[in-house]
């Protein structure tokens, strides 16, 4: 569904899957400003909503998914991920119970396959599913946290389910609601720009058909380490215990002397001059790029770093070689690092806090 947001002054309609939405609204770089200060909100009511009801819904999804959920108490958000039996991240749910319901959000145009799915796993017990997506936007009034969960703000929305820094708000609110919290709007240029820098994987940038938590950090953020069985559990469990992700997610700083961002998916390898003994023993399977070692999830321009990105590569990279990003010379920041896994956890001091 087309924003109304994209009929203000100066908007300029987001690249698929978010074109429904401003990508910005005339000046990119202040509205990052304004987000990361607490003076704007984003329009990102092209994800998708999800409502669950029913007494027993949240052990419901405690037993289907990765977070201990079975517990949560009511205006808590979290975030959680249905995994494939090979441990694999098929959805990525940011949610909150209000006490009466289960509210969740996700990336565009999944939300069918997740509903067609968690209805096959009802069986017998008292839940219901709903696809809410018409009636519900998302707006976000600040961005997201290094561990990727949803800031607290200051600003109440009535009416409105409040996620953290997130918020659902009916749908026909939507074009007023810059008005109305005396906020002006921020494109998504300027969230994903603050998403980056936080180092916040996003579900079908920084992941493929093969990603398992391990690999871009969700282990901290959406993994509950010690609660029962869920479909996947063993895969996060063996890595956790005994082995390395054979990916991990990395930062990259981007030579500003370029103009052009390298795309989603672009092929990241190994820098000029990187001595032979620094390069992987394989370039990553199935890839057409010769000596390709990872890939981009995501780019942006950043108002006080630059030109800065998200990749994933292979577990072996060194991490104090330069790279190649879709031909941009770049250098890394830790996110995942090598030894994740085997007990070892992210360093929390790790994860820049933008201001």
């Amino acid at each position: 569904m087309r924003s109304p947001l994209l009929d203000t002054t100066g908007a300029v309609a987001a690249q698929a899957p978010d074109e429904t939405v401003a990508a910005h609204y005339g000046d990119p770089y202040a509205e990052q400003r304004a987000l990361a200060g607490g003076r704007a909100l984003v329009d990102r009511s092209n994800r998708e909503v999800v409502r669950i009801t029913g007494p027993d819904r949240l052990s419901w999804l405690n037993d289907l998914s990765s977070q201990k959920l079975d517990t949560l108490q009511p205006g808590t958000p979290t975030q959680t991920l249905l995994l494939d039996p090979q441990g694999r991240v098929e959805h990525h749910l940011t949610l909150v119970d209000d006490g009466e319901a289960v509210w969740a959000h996700v990336e565009p145009g999944t939300s069918a396959e997740l509903v067609a799915f968690l209805e096959k796993m009802r069986f017998m017990l008292r839940v219901e599913v709903a696809d809410v997506t018409s009636g519900y936007a998302v707006v976000s009034l600040a961005p997201p946290a290094p561990d990727g969960s949803p800031a607290a703000t200051g600003v109440t929305v009535e009416g409105a389910v409040a996620m953290g820094g997130d918020v659902l708000v009916p749908r026909e609110r939507l074009g007023g609601l810059p008005d109305e919290l005396d906020l002006r709007p921020a494109g998504l240029w300027a969230y994903e720009a603050l998403r980056i820098a936080a180092y916040v994987p996003r579900l079908g940038f920084e992941t493929d058909h093969k990603t398992i938590p391990h690999e871009v950090g969700w282990i901290e953020a959406a993994v509950h380490l010690s609660k029962g069985c869920y479909r996947g559990q063993e895969t996060v469990a063996r890595v956790h215990n005994l082995g390395h992700p054979p990916r991990r997610l990395v930062f990259l700083h981007l030579d500003g002397s370029v103009d052009e961002l390298p795309p989603h998916g672009a092929p990241v390898t190994l820098g000029v001059g990187t001595p032979v003994e620094a390069e992987p023993e394989a370039a990553v399977e199935g890839s057409a790029e010769p000596g390709q070692i990872g890939f981009v999830g995501s780019s942006a321009r950043h108002y006080e770093l630059g030109p800065i990105a998200l990749a994933v590569v292979k577990r072996t990279v060194p991490v104090d070689i330069d790279l190649l990003a879709g031909g941009v010379a770049a250098s890394q920041e830790v996110v995942v690092p090598p030894d994740a896994g085997r007990n070892v956890k992210i360093d929390p001091a790790l994860r820049r806090r933008i201001r």
